[in-house]
């Protein structure tokens, strides 16, 4: 399912959030990793929902797995980057923020303001106010920025 480099990305992933080092990621991890990342007033009733998509305690293969399941509805990186090349017909790799925001709000599966937001938090245009959908679509498709390898 998985190629070897990934699996090894997915297990610095697991050991990471597995604060206590148990081999299994309980609520109290997830917590723990929440904090870490700067989410300070996680809900139990979040925990509870995110722990009740395994199968049972979540040791590193139950987490393998359930990234398996994730990640198999998304499509292949070129099937994300010829959607957007529709958009961008000198095929540059950018496009302007503003547009793409019109475009995701006005279109088919219409995203709301906030979901735009959310995607600009998470992806932020540059400074002239573009979005790298080259980027994006890698991050998609396998996890982090090209820059990070």
């Amino acid at each position: 399912m998985f190629e070897q480099s990934q699996i090894q990305e997915f297990k610095e992933a697991f050991t990471i959030m597995d604060q206590n080092r148990d081999g299994f990621i309980d609520k109290n991890d997830l917590r723990d990793t929440f904090a870490a990342l700067g989410r300070l007033n996680v809900g139990n009733d979040e925990l509870d929902e995110m722990l009740k998509e395994a199968s049972g305690p979540i040791n590193f293969t139950v987490f393998l797995t359930m990234f398996g399941e994730k990640l198999k509805g998304t499509d292949p990186e070129e099937t994300i980057l010829n959607a957007f090349k529709i958009f961008d017909p000198e095929g540059t790799g950018i496009l302007k923020g503003e547009e793409i925001k019109y475009h995701l709000m006005s279109q088919a599966d219409k995203f709301s303001e906030a979901e735009v937001n959310q995607m600009f938090t998470n992806f932020p245009l540059d400074v002239a106010g573009n979005l790298d959908y080259k980027n994006l679509c890698y991050v998609i498709t396998h996890g982090e920025d090209k820059e990070q390898e």
